[in-house]
C-alpha cells in the first residue's frame, strides 16, 4: 500500500474518533459545570486545557466563557480540532482512499458529513446541546459500524483501526485528566455528594457507567473508576483495551507485509507495560504524571507509525 493511502486511512479514523471524542469532552464539561456549588464559566478552561486548544481559544477570545467554549469546540473553523473541523478533515481523508473504503462505509461518513455540517452552521443553544451531541456520536458509529460490517480484514482495516485506538486512548486519559488534576476538588469536597457525582460523569463520557455497575456494583469509587477506565482490558474505551487493540494491528500489518517495524516494539511495550500495571503503582507515581506520560507515549508512537509507514511519501 501506497503511504499516502495508508496515512490517509490511519487519520481518517483518528479525525472521526476525536469528533465523538469532543462531544464528549464537552459533555463532560456542561455535568461537571452541573454539579459546582457556584456556576463559574471559568471552570470550562479546564475543558480547553484537556483538549489541548486553550491557546488558539486564548489569541481569539480575552476570557473564557461558556457559550464561547462550546462554540470554539464544536463549530469554529479557526479550532483545527472543532468537530466541524475534524469532520471535514475525515471526509477529506476518505475521498483520497475512497476506492479503498467500501459503497457503506463512505455513505455513512459523506452523509454524516452532511448532516453534521448542517446541525453546526449555527450557533448551539444549550436546550439543544444534548441532543447535537447525541448526534456527534451516532454519526460516528454509522461510521464504524459499517467498517466493522462491510471492510475486508486487510491492512486497509489494521490502519484504520490503529488510528481509532490512539485516538480513543489519548481521550481516555484526557478525560480522566480534567477530573484528578484540573478539577481536583479541595479535601473537603473529597468524598462529598457533588465530588462522587463528578467522578460519575467520568463513566458517563466514555459510556462505561453500566459496563462499571456490572463490575464494582452499584457505589462508585474513585479508585476503582481509575482502575476501570485505565486498566480493565474488557471495557473497549479503557487504555488497556485500546494499547492492546493498537499493538494487535500493528502485529497484523508486520505479518502482512512480512517486516517488523520500531513502532511494533513500542507498542508491545506500552500494552505490556500496562498489562503488569497495578493501581498503587500509578498513584505511587502520580495520576496526573502518569496519565501525561502514556500522552507522551501515545504521541510517539503515532509519530514513530508515520515514519514506518511512509505516511507522506
Amino acid at each position: 500500500m501506497l503511504g499516502k493511502t495508508a496515512g490517509s486511512l490511519f487519520w481518517m479514523y483518528r479525525y472521526l474518533e476525536r469528533a465523538e471524542n469532543t462531544s464528549r469532552l464537552v459533555e463532560t464539561g456542561q455535568r461537571i459545570a452541573l454539579t459546582r456549588a457556584s456556576a463559574s464559566d471559568e471552570e470550562w478552561s479546564s475543558i480547553l486545557l484537556t483538549a489541548a486548544v486553550d491557546q488558539g481559544y486564548s489569541r481569539k477570545y480575552d476570557r473564557i466563557a461558556k457559550d464561547r467554549v462550546i462554540d470554539w469546540m464544536l463549530r469554529d473553523t479557526e479550532n483545527p480540532a472543532s468537530v466541524l473541523s475534524v469532520m471535514k478533515q475525515a471526509r477529506e481523508n476518505a475521498r483520497a482512499v475512497r476506492t479503498a473504503l467500501t459503497h457503506e462505509v463512505w455513505e455513512a461518513l459523506n452523509s454524516g458529513w452532511m448532516v453534521l455540517n448542517d446541525a453546526l452552521s449555527r450557533s448551539v443553544n444549550e436546550r439543544d446541546l444534548p441532543n447535537l451531541l447525541g448526534l456527534v456520536r451516532q454519526q460516528t458509529a454509522l461510521v464504524r459500524g459499517t467498517t466493522n460490517g462491510t471492510m475486508l480484514r486487510n491492512d486497509i482495516y489494521d490502519f484504520g483501526r490503529v488510528g481509532t485506538f490512539i485516538e480513543c486512548a489519548d481521550n481516555t486519559c484526557r478525560i480522566l485528566d480534567v477530573k484528578y488534576y484540573v478539577l481536583l476538588p479541595s479535601s473537603i469536597a473529597v468524598g462529598s455528594s457533588i465530588d462522587n457525582a463528578q467522578w460519575e460523569t467520568m463513566l458517563r463520557a466514555v459510556s462505561a457507567r453500566r459496563g462499571f455497575r456490572m463490575t464494582y456494583g452499584q457505589k462508585a469509587k474513585p479508585m476503582q473508576i481509575v482502575e476501570f477506565l485505565m486498566l480493565d482490558p474488557r471495557m473497549p474505551r479503557s487504555l488497556n483495551f485500546c494499547c492492546r487493540g493498537i499493538n494487535k494491528n500493528l502485529d497484523r500489518l508486520a505479518r502482512g507485509y512480512g517486516e517488523e517495524k520500531p513502532s511494533q516494539d513500542m507498542a508491545r511495550a506500552l500494552a505490556e507495560r500496562l498489562d503488569k500495571q497495578n493501581l498503587e503503582g500509578i498513584f505511587d507515581y502520580g495520576l496526573h504524571e502518569y496519565i501525561q506520560d502514556i500522552l507522551s507515549s501515545l504521541a510517539s508512537l503515532s509519530g514513530q507509525i508515520e515514519i514506518d509507514y511512509r505516511f507522506y511519501v
